[in-house]
């Protein structure tokens, strides 16, 4: 934790070359229980070979993600071929040839590459430098299954589709508004800032559907007092129904607005758009408001209260507005409630997504992406002869095309992209289809067994913090730091992901007329040659080379003027969405726990939630009373797409909704997309609850 190496876990940010524990402005101690859980899990054991001759793969598939974590590092190549019962060992050679014969007999237009958001940035560029010089345009990131609807929505609003503030802006701001976001479990160290900002006499201001115990009093390591006594945090906390976060921001517009709040000068001056946007929320309702909400009146005076009591406000959220099926409308509506009070390009104001994975934000700075921003792809045609390739496949359409035998060699560098999708048993079927996978990995996930393909090739790698050389990250606040690397934790044959990759390309791409290679791969397997080439061709990079930390240029705002056609922010309307489900259902929400990292699950229990396993439904218990449950009991929950066994548990959420643990109820979860960002909407789905009934009985 004092290495010189960014936190593997959340896009806040933490480590680097300050040294581990530190944040971009040097404060120590920042540390958080998920950052001690994810390196305690990298300096696991290795998983013997004799383990994977014992062990079927049958037999693994039945294993947890919880399990399936706990087994240890991945310590060599592994290979199951169509018809093998068991991983079994092979030689690097072999493993990199296989992997070379394979996309070299398909068609460029018939792979794709995947990248989780915990690769570094060096990479993150070589990945998609490579697949587009191979020819494929399928280049996807994580962020399709979390962010992508803040980036479209944030480009809408002024230019740049992430966040709009710096982290020295929490510490000016008098208000935050944290919407869709649990924090004290997902990103710990935020509420440090949260805290702090309570203590300077700002206010909290929390909307989530769930009554999250760690947004009403939360224990903060870093500081003494709270540590020991404990730190409020909401000082106004709203519960609207999952889905009704458009109706209870224009209530909270409406409310400004009514009530003289708007900043009429900086809205005529530096927006477009907003008198629209005031006609629409004025013709809106209170009482379709507060019953599309959930949220009464008095609730959202209180809330308007604080918007207009304080100077400067930021506003936060994660993927409780953008896993639905309008969740670019979701942060639309949101900047709509920023813009009214002259809250962005100020200091002490922005929007903010809380950000998940480590470096997903950098993986798609380096044009992991299937569509690159044209000034990027200019520069890769220039500098490396890449033409112009047609707008790639967004991530689930790749899962589509494999479905229907589209696909026929797929490279996922880490990430567990069947653990990600919904309609679990259908994305176990469409990733099986595929002839040839390839992974990069550091452990055993679901992914490996049920999302293999018909031949998976699994290539071990080390975490940033073994690697030879140093590698860099980007945080939510688009703030890059430099990872030193150092030892690996086990023995083993592991690469570094960058020598992976480019011992790939060196098989997968066909050489010149002159029977040369392409690229001088010996120079691509430098790290810092790579962070010369991203300096000349990424937006924003033109630091990267320089051995030191920075912050990305044109993205963060401290005057209202905004990369977009006319200079200014743009305010646009959100309708309200319509919710058709049969009135004996109830409005279900994916969410993680206290002890997981995306999908990865540390350990079952969920302490803030007093929930002490994965398979449980919590609801409120006015519905556990109304269905004739209670808690313990065991029910069949039941969508449109599938059905699963789960626990009652009784939490404070708003009647009519309930929650249960990602990735195991992705079973549920059925394929809607956001029509704009093409994310899956698993954060509103309709259910219901029955009675459980043994088999046969």
């Amino acid at each position: 934790m004092h290495s010189r190496n960014a936190c593997k876990t959340c896009a806040l940010g933490m480590g680097g070359a300050k040294g581990g524990m530190r944040n971009e402005a040097g404060h120590f101690p920042e540390v958080c229980k998920k950052s001690i859980q994810a390196q305690a899990a990298d300096m696991q054991g290795a998983i013997p070979e004799a383990f994977f001759r014992e062990t079927p793969i049958g037999k693994l598939a039945w294993l947890s993600p919880r399990e399936l974590e706990a087994l240890g590092r991945l310590a060599f190549p592994l290979i199951a071929e169509p018809g093998d019962t068991h991983y079994r060992r092979i030689g690097w050679p072999e493993a990199l040839d296989r992997c070379g014969e394979a996309f070299r007999a398909a068609q460029p237009d018939e792979t794709f590459v995947y990248a989780s958001g915990r690769s570094s940035n060096e990479a993150a560029f070589l990945l998609q430098l490579v697949a587009r010089a191979y020819g494929t345009p399928h280049v996807h990131n994580c962020s399709f299954y979390c962010h992508q609807a803040s980036g479209v929505a944030l480009n809408d609003v002024y230019g740049s589709g992430t966040a709009s503030l710096v982290l020295e802006d929490l510490e000016q701001a008098d208000l935050a508004l944290v919407i869709g976001a649990n924090p004290a479990s997902n990103h710990p160290r935020l509420i440090t800032q949260l805290v702090q900002m309570r203590r300077r006499g700002g206010k909290i201001l929390v909307i989530n559907p769930l009554k999250e115990l760690g947004l009403v009093r939360f224990r903060v390591p870093a500081l003494i007092s709270s540590l020991i006594f404990g730190s409020r945090i909401a000082d106004t906390y709203l519960q609207p129904h999952i889905g009704g976060d458009i109706a209870l921001l224009k209530a909270l517009l409406k409310g400004v607005l009514e009530r003289g709040g708007e900043d009429r000068a900086y809205l005529a001056a530096h927006t477009t758009g907003f008198e629209a946007v005031r006609a629409d929320v004025e013709a809106a309702s209170w009482e379709d408001l507060a019953e599309a909400s959930g949220v009464s009146r008095p609730g959202i005076d209180a809330a308007v209260s604080a918007l207009l009591n304080a100077r400067r406000g930021v506003f936060l959220w994660a993927m409780g507005l953008t896993h639905h099926a309008h969740g670019v409308d979701n942060i639309l509506a949101l900047s709509n409630l920023a813009l009214a009070r002259g809250w962005l390009g100020r200091p002490g104001t922005g929007l903010l997504p809380i950000r998940g994975h480590s470096n997903v934000q950098g993986v798609g700075s380096m044009g992991v992406a299937p569509v690159m921003k044209e000034a990027f792809a200019k520069k890769l045609q220039d500098l490396y002869g890449i033409g112009p390739l047609p707008e790639g496949q967004h991530t689930f359409a790749s899962l589509e095309a494999a479905a229907e035998g589209r696909v026929k060699a797929c490279l996922q560098l880490g990430g567990n992209l069947y653990g990600s999708n919904p309609d679990a048993p259908w994305a176990a079927k469409a990733l099986a289809a595929i002839p040839f996978t390839a992974m990069v990995s550091t452990k055993l996930n679901t992914n490996h067994l049920h999302g293999r393909g018909q031949t998976t090739v699994i290539l071990p790698a080390l975490a940033r913090d073994e690697e030879a050389q140093a590698t860099s990250q980007e945080s939510m606040f688009n703030f890059v730091r430099q990872s030193a690397g150092g030892r690996p934790s086990v023995e083993g044959e592991l690469k570094g992901e960058v020598e992976i990759l480019a011992e790939l390309a060196s098989r997968i791409l066909p050489p010149k007329e002159d029977g040369s290679a392409r690229f001088d791969w010996s120079r691509l397997k430098s790290h810092a040659a790579l962070r010369e080439e991203i300096a000349k061709s990424a937006p924003g990079y033109g630091e990267a080379a320089s051995g030191r930390e920075f912050q990305v240029a044109g993205r963060t705002f401290h005057t209202p003027a905004f990369p977009t056609p006319d200079g200014k922010a743009r305010a646009v309307v959100t309708p309200l969405p319509r919710f058709d489900a049969a009135p004996d259902t109830m409005r279900l929400m994916t969410l993680r726990s206290e002890g997981q990292f995306n999908t990865v699950v540390y350990e079952d229990e969920d302490l803030y939630r007093g929930v002490d396993r994965r398979d449980a439904i919590m609801m409120a218990a006015e519905d556990a009373t109304r269905l004739g449950f209670k808690e313990g009991d065991k029910v069949r929950v039941e969508s449109e797409t599938g059905a699963m066994t789960a626990v009652v548990f009784l939490v404070d959420i708003r009647p009519g909704n309930a929650a249960m643990y990602y990735p195991e109820a992705n079973v549920l979860v059925p394929p809607k997309l956001d029509p704009r960002s093409k994310t899956p909407a698993f954060k509103h789905v309709a259910v219901r609850v029955r009675a459980w009934k043994r088999e046969g009985g």
